[in-house]
This record gives structure tokens, sequence and C-alpha cells, in this order.
């Protein structure tokens, strides 16, 4: 039951010699053993390179990454799937497999149809990235400056607490056991307070550095209109992360949900324009299916 290997001290075995009639022969065993020794048995040596998406890819259901993997059978079938499907924990319930060929054709199509809204609609979009850059803020770091400044007045609530314990305490109105006690209470309160303050601060920070000039997104994304592979230098300057959601199957049909959230401005769904390209996007999987995409907001 506990899938563990016990050894045996050699003093406590009993070995019975020559009980059964031997199917081979004592010198072919000995040959055959020697033999088997001396052969290690060789681990493949296929050998695949990180992808650019490795670290980016999220699983909306845990929260955990999602593990690029290819397939043991047919290595030019690469993919990612929910790492903690097949943990040991079991903390996500689904697979959330997505095959990398056909995520770096759905990325490169939304990077293309960004930049081209970015470059026919300029105005356009500058409103929609001063929109969702508050939203961004408002959700995150208004959150935390909040959390900051009620840690920060807890704070110096302690400092006047601890002052007037001090007072009482030479007043005769504390003896020393009590303050003793209850000092400590608030010594280790202003301990945990300080490194979540610190903390905060350093979120905010690192929050502020990540904002990134509207002009200066504005001319990262026109360099990639023309685009037609997908490079480290494209994920990194524009994709923050990319949630991948189970394949979910309705009336005969299996539909999957994809969320590319960029940088600064977070998911974001371009506005139905004529101007923007369109693309059929279709791979051909195995015999009799194939996979197709279609963004969730379309010209009409």
């Amino acid at each position: 039951k506990m899938k563990k290997r016990i050894e045996n001290p050699e003093e406590n075995r009993a070995i019975f010699l020559n009980v059964h009639e031997a199917i081979i022969d004592r010198q072919t065993w000995e040959k055959v053993q020697a033999l088997q020794k001396g052969t290690r048995r060789k681990k493949p040596t296929v050998t695949q390179e990180p992808s650019v998406f490795s670290g980016l890819l999220k699983c909306p259901e845990c929260g955990g990454n999602l593990n690029f993997h290819f397939n043991q059978n047919n290595h030019d079938i690469k993919f990612f799937s929910c790492q903690n499907h097949n943990s040991g924990y079991r903390k996500c319930s689904k697979t959330h497999y997505i095959r990398l060929d056909f995520l770096e054709q759905v990325v490169l199509y939304e990077v293309k149809r960004l930049a081209c809204f970015a470059s026919e609609y300029e105005n356009d979009f500058i409103k929609v990235m001063i929109g969702h850059s508050a939203k961004v803020a408002e959700n995150a770091t208004l959150r935390k400056q909040r959390e900051l400044d009620a840690l920060t007045a807890r704070d110096r609530e302690l400092d006047m607490l601890f002052e007037r314990l001090y007072e009482d305490n030479v007043a005769g109105k504390i003896d020393d056991a009590r303050f003793s006690k209850m000092s400590k209470r608030y010594e280790q309160e202003q301990g945990e307070n300080a490194k979540k303050i610190k903390a905060l601060r350093l979120e905010l920070k690192k929050d502020e550095s990540k904002r990134m000039d509207i002009d200066d997104f504005l001319e990262t994304v026109r360099q990639y209109t023309d685009a037609t592979t997908i490079t480290k230098r494209m994920v990194a300057e524009l994709i923050d992360h990319i949630e991948v959601y189970h394949a979910e199957k309705q009336d005969g049909v299996t539909n999957q949900r994809v969320d590319i959230h960029y940088n600064c401005i977070g998911a974001f769904d371009v506005p139905d324009r004529r101007k923007i390209p369109e693309a059929d996007i279709i791979m051909e999987t195995r015999k009799g299916v194939a996979l197709s995409y279609a963004p969730e907001q379309v010209a009409v």
C-alpha cells in the first residue's frame, strides 16, 4: 500500500537451491546476468527548445501555468497543458490543452488586427487605451494603495497604543506581566504589518515602472502590422499573459476560449472595422478533424 520498496537484510533471507527444475542452465543464466549489468538503456536524445510562450500561458481555473510538451510518438506535435491537471494534487479538473502551432497562428493574427486598428484608427485606439489603463489602475493599483493606506494608519495607531501602554505601566495602572504580554502582541503585529507595507510599496513601484507611454506603445504595435512570424521580441513587447480555457463541446461543436492580455491595456477585443483584415485560420490535426479560429468581434 505504501508503494515503497523495503529491503530485507541478508541475515533474514532464506535461500533454497534446486527446489524446482531449472528452465535454463546455470551457465547461460550467469552469462545473461553479466551482459545485463554492462548494458544501460539510453535515454531519448530528443531536445526541444522552449517556446516563446513558455511562462505566459495561464490557466483561468487554477491560476497555474501551462507547461510545454511534445507528443512522444510525433515530436512535431507540440502543445501546452495545465501543470496542475496531471499533478498528484489534482488542483485543476481539466487539461486546458492547446497546440503550439495553432496558438502561434491565433496570436499572430490578433497582433496584426491590433496593429491595423492602431494604425487606421489612431484616435479611437488612444481612447480605448486610456480607458483600459484607468480600469486596470482602478482594479489593481488603487486596491493596493487602499490596503497600503490602511496598514500605514494601523501602524501609526499601534505606536500611539504602545505609548499609552507604557505610560499606564509607569503610572502603575498596568502591571509588568500585562505590559509585557500586550507590548509583545503589538510588536508582533507591527512586524507583520511592516513586511506587508514593504511588499505593497514594491508592488506599486513595479506597477508604476510597467506603465508605458501611450505613444511608445502605439509605436511598438505599429511595428508588427506586416509581421509574418511570432518572435520572442514581439511577445515580450506586447503580451503580458494569455489565458487558455478548456475546450467545451456543445451541439456537436467544440469551442475553446483564448484571452490575450497585452501590456498596458490588458485583455482587448478589437472593435468591428471594415479596414481590419480577416483571415481563415484552419488547421487539420488528424483525418476528419480540423481546428478553426474566429475572433469575438469581426467586421460586418
